[in-house]
């Protein structure tokens, strides 16, 4: 069982999960999460690639799913640092910080609320590269090209590839193909054939988005 709502912190969802102990394939997109399992509190980095996750039958798992580009300000490190990974709160900050962090959690009975409550302690208030974050992100979803998005926002190639990897952990030709694949998923799933959810979503042809969903998810369009 899945649900999640908007959070409070900009852009982002809280969600919770009940574990059946079979695989779920999560699959990237754009985002970083702070996982709590009623024990620890984990980071999950960006993904370039499909993850099979299995937990105990009945675990339930409370998360925080940060717009692209938000949660290395709310944890003082870069995206890059985190992609395809897994990691415990307490290797990024302090373990007393986190031992806080953990007891609040623990003792409540809103832990999404209070995953939002720490994110918004931690996260700076907006400024030049919040905007330049969000612009990025805005002009990639649109299918904005590398060379052209560098342009609008002022930057070369070189230093918007490297703002990119820091605030989304991998460049954006990566980040197009990651967000290409949830808009055409999303059509999917509400009804609209395959052809046109390709069609809409910006890839060439329906050929073209099974071969990223190959590439990203690890399973062919239909099986997943």
């Amino acid at each position: 069982m899945y649900r999640e709502r908007p959070s409070r912190v900009p852009g982002g969802f809280v969600w919770t999960s009940r574990a059946t102990g079979d695989d779920t394939r999560v699959l990237p997109d754009g985002c970083m999460d702070l996982l709590w399992d009623g024990r620890r509190i984990v980071v999950a980095g960006a993904d370039t690639h499909a993850q099979l996750i299995r937990k105990e039958p009945g675990t339930v798992m409370t998360g925080l799913r940060f717009a692209p580009g938000f949660a290395p300000r709310v944890l003082g490190l870069p995206a890059d640092a985190l992609t395809d990974r897994h990691v415990p709160l307490d290797a990024i900050w302090s373990a007393d910080r986190v031992r806080r962090v953990t007891d609040a959690l623990a003792s409540s009975t809103r832990p999404g609320r209070e995953l939002e409550a720490v994110a918004l302690a931690a996260a700076p208030g907006p400024d030049a590269d919040t905007e330049l974050v969000d612009e990025v992100v805005a002009l990639t979803r649109a299918g904005w090209a590398t060379a052209a998005i560098a342009e609008r926002v002022g930057l070369s190639a070189r230093q918007l590839q490297r703002r990119s990897s820091a605030a989304f952990g991998y460049a954006t030709k990566t980040l197009h193909r990651v967000l290409r694949l949830q808009h055409a998923l999303a059509l999917v799933r509400n009804g609209t054939r395959a052809a046109e959810s390709a069609a809409r979503a910006g890839y060439a042809d329906q050929a073209h988005l099974a071969r990223d969903v190959k590439d990203l998810a690890g399973v062919s369009l239909t099986q997943l």
